[in-house]
């Protein structure tokens, strides 16, 4: 997929991943932290990470097709490279889901688990919080990129 409707794929699809990616987080840690939510709702974050791990690899590669067709100008490549990363978080945050998985099958079984409880709560929050932080970093130098030059030539109001 390279365009949307005469639009660059990727300046398109990226607005999915930076408001799906904070969603997850928030889902998988409220999951985690609150059994009866968990009871509910275990296999959410399994669908909308899977679904992200997906989306991402297409906003990658549309991001790609894209640098391709601007000729790989210099003020991309921090964007670019970045950007490569975010799948690596998509990943972990699906991880996160199987672990969350694991943890309501094994409360089925056997009951609750304080320890497996906090394991998977904590690797929640520091996944959540290291894909946030990137998320950030990945939109703030793509924004640079596009932005700084233009903005930085308007004349003032």
């Amino acid at each position: 997929m390279s365009t949307i409707n005469g639009l660059p794929a990727h300046v398109l699809l990226v607005h999915f991943v930076v408001v799906l990616i904070p969603v997850a987080v928030v889902l998988e840690i409220a999951v985690t932290l609150w059994r009866r939510l968990r009871d509910l709702l275990w296999w959410a974050p399994l669908v909308l990470t899977a679904g992200l791990v997906v989306l991402v690899r297409y906003t990658i590669d549309a991001g790609e097709w894209f640098q391709d067709r601007l000729g790989h100008p210099p003020f991309i490549k921090e964007h670019a490279d970045l950007g490569a990363t975010a799948i690596w978080f998509a990943i972990a945050l699906l991880v996160v889901a199987v672990a969350i998985a694991v943890l309501h099958w094994r409360e089925r079984r056997s009951g609750s688990s304080t320890a497996l409880t906090a394991i998977v709560a904590v690797l929640a929050i520091v996944v959540g919080v290291a894909s946030c932080v990137q998320v950030y970093r990945i939109g703030d130098s793509g924004s640079k990129a596009v932005w700084s030059d233009t903005v930085g030539l308007a004349p003032p109001r």
